[in-house]
């Protein structure tokens, strides 16, 4: 897979929590942002209209996260 390019414009205050959440978390900005998006659970729409939340299949998720 091709990596692409995201450009987002946000305030400085959120730059600067980022950079200092990676360096605490010995991590990369990048590897941050990639954690926070894989997280994001999936909206899925039922035949009734409903929606429901499905997360990607290779989340990991224990019985304590779902309600």
């Amino acid at each position: 897979m091709k990596n692409k390019e995201l450009k987002i414009r946000i305030s400085e205050r959120r730059l600067n929590k980022v950079r200092l959440y990676a360096a605490h978390a010995d991590k990369t900005m990048t590897q941050v942002i990639e954690e926070l998006i894989d997280s994001l659970k999936i909206p899925e729409i039922a035949n009734q209209g409903t929606v429901r939340f499905t997360l990607p299949a290779n989340s990991e998720i224990d019985s304590t996260d779902v309600p």
